[in-house]
């Protein structure tokens, strides 16, 4: 078997940093084409992804689909569903940005058609892969915090100012704006991947700037089956960043400032398969004990290269999409109660 024949639909920031330079990174897979109708867009894929054809319209791209043995959609979240149901229908695989669909229903229905047909439906939760991440996930299954009880976790920016022409600042339902969606959806996902499916789900959804019409500043709380609760942050307007991870178990805790530097490098033009990929210095890991007792602990690499790595061996059938399809429905389903937990003022059951 050949290489698999990528297709990347979208060519913004996700198309540009997450996926594009990723996606050429991976063996096993080649970045064939690259669907934008955007000159300024074409013209930064030319100069970015030589090998990559540019398509102008998913009309165009659909109406060859022979050409392609995957589909990578990184558009607005409205687009997702229809897009990939499409691509899975043509027989497809495929990759969806987060958050993969609007409701937990569209999930489940995304996910019986990629299995009716056969096809690897891949749902993009790259913050797995931040080296911070992976060292909380260490840290838990290694037992160096004992029993954990409570995970603290955090997404804080400090952007005033609403970004009217932004597709995430609508308010129109259609289009899951909102930072519940965006960072939000990283924040839960982090949580079921630790610690699994919530039972109870507290929520604080608040539009803060001035002219914000779609939530910029949110706390969800999430009691899971065993008992641990994680608290997760989301803003848009910290005027102070608050700690990326704290993780307090029964016989210590791990602390940890500063964001995984996968995604400014990656911005920055810089290479996956650059020497020393993903790697902190000494200066920004975190630390494990307890109070006056504490030690730095190395931050793993981060690895957004092992998603694709292993989304080219389930397209081949040597392993499962990394991230599981019941645990992405859960993700929603906790979105939802979110949102009904803010609006009634309740904690919601899911």
């Amino acid at each position: 078997m050949g290489p698999t024949r990528t297709v990347l639909v979208g060519y913004g920031v996700g198309g540009a940093a997450f996926h594009g330079p990723v996606v050429e990174a991976v063996e096993g897979l080649e970045l064939v084409a690259v669907v934008t109708g955007n000159a300024e867009r074409q013209a930064a894929v030319r100069a970015r992804h030589p090998g990559a054809e540019v398509i102008g319209t998913t009309e165009e791209m659909f109406a060859r689909e022979g050409d392609f043995d995957l589909v990578v959609i990184t558009v607005p979240n409205r687009f997702h569903v229809p897009l990939a149901t499409r691509a899975l229908e043509a027989g497809l695989h495929v990759v969806v940005d987060k958050p993969f669909a609007g409701t937990a229903a569209q999930g489940r229905a995304l996910a019986a058609l990629a299995a009716e047909r056969g096809r690897v439906l891949g749902v993009y939760q790259n913050r797995r892969f931040d080296g911070d991440f992976r060292t909380v996930r260490r840290l838990v299954e290694d037992g160096r915090l004992g029993d954990v009880y409570r995970f603290e976790s955090r997404f804080e920016r400090w952007r005033p100012e609403v970004k009217a022409a932004g597709w995430k600042e609508q308010a129109d339902p259609e289009a899951l704006g909102g930072i519940l969606y965006d960072l939000g959806t990283h924040l839960i996902d982090q949580a079921v991947a630790l610690f699994g499916r919530p039972t109870h789900v507290y929520a604080e959804l608040a539009a803060r700037r001035a002219g914000a019409v779609v939530d910029d500043d949110s706390f969800v709380a999430l009691t899971h089956a065993g008992g641990v609760r994680s608290h997760l942050w989301m803003s848009a307007i910290a005027a102070d960043l608050g700690p990326r991870f704290r993780v307090l178990g029964s016989t210590a805790s791990y602390l940890k400032f500063g964001m995984d530097p996968q995604e400014e490098l990656l911005r920055s033009g810089a290479r996956v398969d650059t020497p020393g990929w993903g790697t902190e210095g000494p200066d920004a890991w975190g630390v494990v004990g307890t109070p006056g007792r504490t030690e730095p602990v190395r931050t793993e690499p981060g690895a957004y290269q092992d998603y694709y790595a292993a989304i080219a061996d389930a397209v081949r059938g040597e392993g499962a999409p990394p991230v599981p399809i019941e645990e992405a429905v859960t993700v929603l389903e906790t979105i939802e109660a979110a949102r009904r937990s803010s609006a009634d003022g309740v904690t919601a059951r899911i």
